[in-house]
């Protein structure tokens, strides 16, 4: 079993940190002197804007190295020392053997899934594929807030509950009448295939110390991770993950299950003109109790940029930057996810998540990485197929509520 290492908040994420919260003090004084021109004045001097939009700007790239730095400290170091005490010695031989020279002996074909499809491949070993799961984890910023479930089949199917088993209070002699049972939904999550294709020279393959579980993971994380993230917050369900802004939404007052609820921000393509704030609360409210201590914010970073200008009733900003290496930014008490492919604020566009992400969204892994060695299509280099299958989708229709950017 090979060795895990987790890294500490390392000397870049201390001083990305310290950089951020120097800048976002920085941001108050002139947003402060900017609301206070526009007070006094109806409007803000030009130059007052140009300032507080280049001291935001900072701020959010203070945020962003804090976060790259954290996502490194997180990555899983294999440690080589231990690889010789390997769960499957032999799997791993075998596997590094196809990847280093194409030697297939002792390795377990596996065919494609698809009868239409005639590119098979290997299953890689137990530590490969841990290897890219764990870096998946901590560089996907939906696989960091969601279930991630682990399943054998190619399709999970869920029974849940959309409505309670009635009960009631009777008298110690009183007749009991059956009660109604509980409403079932069968949910089902099909995992769709995810592939990247790395290249490699063969120099590198033939270096002896080179990690080849580490390399392989390495070389799929961004591609793997970059394609997951868009499809669970956007994907329409075809050969891919059901994203959570996919399925019907409609105003909270009427969202029934299968629909997600929305709270509307007060103003067209925009925040309320005055106390923009309050509808913030209302979104962090519209959830049931339940779900809100495990709360959080999804948004983008341009989303980000609008929210860090508000202040509550007493005037205090109602963004805060984390407090120490590993948080994460807050809004109004609860964190904040920065996810990319969020939309941006505008006209009726759904831009502010907020909810329990872990119980309200499941992402499925197929147990099994498959790699496919091709020396011939790009040569000199050599390809490695790589596939797995991920699906996800919405599992509790009342842990996640966004905002639509509209009047109501």
């Amino acid at each position: 079993m090979k060795e895990t290492k987790q890294a500490s908040a390392s000397p870049e994420a201390r001083a990305a940190m310290h950089e951020m919260m120097a800048a976002f003090e920085a941001f108050k004084g002139a947003n402060d002197a900017r609301l206070s021109e526009i007070e006094k004045k109806a409007s803000a001097d030009t130059l007052l804007e140009e300032k507080v939009a280049r001291i935001d700007q900072a701020v959010g790239q203070a945020q962003a190295r804090l976060d790259r730095a954290m996502s490194d400290a997180r990555r899983p170091v294999i440690g080589s020392e231990t690889a010789a005490v390997a769960s499957a010695p032999e799997a791993k031989a075998a596997f590094e053997g196809y990847v280093r020279t194409g030697r297939e002996l002792g390795l377990e074909i596996k065919a494609g899934l698809s009868s239409a499809s005639n590119s098979g491949g290997y299953v890689v070993p137990a530590e490969t594929e841990r290897a890219i799961e764990r870096r998946l984890m901590a560089t996907s910023p939906m696989r960091e807030i969601a279930t991630v479930r682990t399943v054998a089949s190619g399709v999970f199917k869920k029974p849940v509950s959309t409505a309670g088993i009635a009960s009631g209070w009777v008298a110690e002699t009183a007749a009991r009448p059956e009660t109604d049972p509980a409403t079932l939904a069968l949910l089902e999550f099909l995992a769709a295939d995810l592939y990247a294709n790395p290249a490699a020279t063969q120099s590198l393959l033939d270096d002896a110390l080179v990690d080849l579980d580490e390399w392989l993971a390495s070389e799929v994380e961004d591609a793997f991770a970059a394609q997951e993230t868009t499809a669970f917050v956007t994907g329409d369900g075809t050969n891919k993950p059901k994203g959570f802004l996919s399925y019907d939404i409609v105003a909270d007052a009427s969202q029934a299950w299968g629909e997600i609820g929305y709270v509307a921000s007060g103003g067209a393509g925009a925040f309320a003109a005055s106390t923009p704030a309050d509808k913030l609360i209302d979104l962090i409210y519209a959830p049931k109790a339940q779900y809100r201590p495990n709360g959080r914010f999804v948004m983008n970073r341009k989303t980000v940029s609008a929210v860090r200008k508000f202040k509550d009733a007493d005037g205090n900003y109602i963004w805060s930057p984390a407090g120490r290496p590993g948080e994460t930014a807050s809004l109004l008490g609860y964190p904040v996810t920065e996810i990319e492919t969020m939309p941006d604020i505008a006209a009726n566009s759904f831009a502010i998540a907020f909810g329990d992400f872990q119980r309200g969204y499941l992402i499925v892994d197929r147990a099994g990485v498959r790699v496919l060695r091709d020396p011939y299509s790009a040569k000199p280099y050599v390809l490695f197929y790589t596939t797995k299958r991920v699906g996800g989708g919405v599992q509790n229709f009342d842990a996640i509520k966004v905002m639509k950017f509209s009047a109501s």
